[in-house]
């Protein structure tokens, strides 16, 4: 699986879907690796920043610099895992877990006012001052019972998302 010019063989499809919790079929994995391959544009086994950035509509989003932190050096089974949280058949905890990661820029396990204030920044762009971020920020946390000096860990975003009914999904054309 590591050269991408190769194709899956129903070993490697299971290893996959095994890796990324069921969250796809196997032909949603199958489809996910052709999409894979067209952007493995230098066939090397990895998806670099600029193979996603060169995505017209990953390019444009505002987020996509914070999340070609998480997306960088992407083989196969690490896209699959990284775009298992956008699954349908993800669990709430795995959606949870993914925005936690977005959220923990340092990779140090915890999320600081800074680090959502960040994350608030990439959302809103222009649309809001850097004082209105933080008055926002700032209530949301105390409205969730967190002072703005909080450090927030998984079993915080558990807590925080767990009954929000969160939506994050998208759909893996099938061929």
């Amino acid at each position: 699986m590591g050269n991408t010019s190769s194709m899956l063989t129903q070993y490697d499809i299971e290893e996959v879907q095994q890796h990324c919790q069921h969250a796809f079929t196997q032909q949603e994995i199958v489809s996910l690796y052709q999409r894979f391959c067209q952007l493995d544009r230098n066939n090397c086994g990895f998806i670099s920043s600029d193979e996603f950035l060169s995505i017209p509509e990953f390019a444009v989003n505002p987020l996509s610099q914070s999340l070609l932190r998480m997306l960088d050096g992407l083989n196969f089974k690490e896209f699959v895992a990284f775009l298992s949280a956008f699954s349908p058949r993800a669990t709430l905890h795995q959606k949870i877990l993914f925005i936690f990661k977005w959220y923990d820029t340092d990779c140090n396990g915890k999320v600081t006012f800074h680090d959502m204030l960040r994350a608030l920044r990439d959302l809103s762009g222009s649309f809001m001052s850097e004082q209105q971020r933080e008055e926002v920020l700032t209530q949301v946390l105390e409205e969730a019972g967190y002072a703005k000096d909080s450090s927030l860990v998984l079993s915080d975003f558990v807590k925080i998302l767990g009954n929000s009914g969160l939506k994050m999904e998208v759909e893996i054309p099938v061929d």
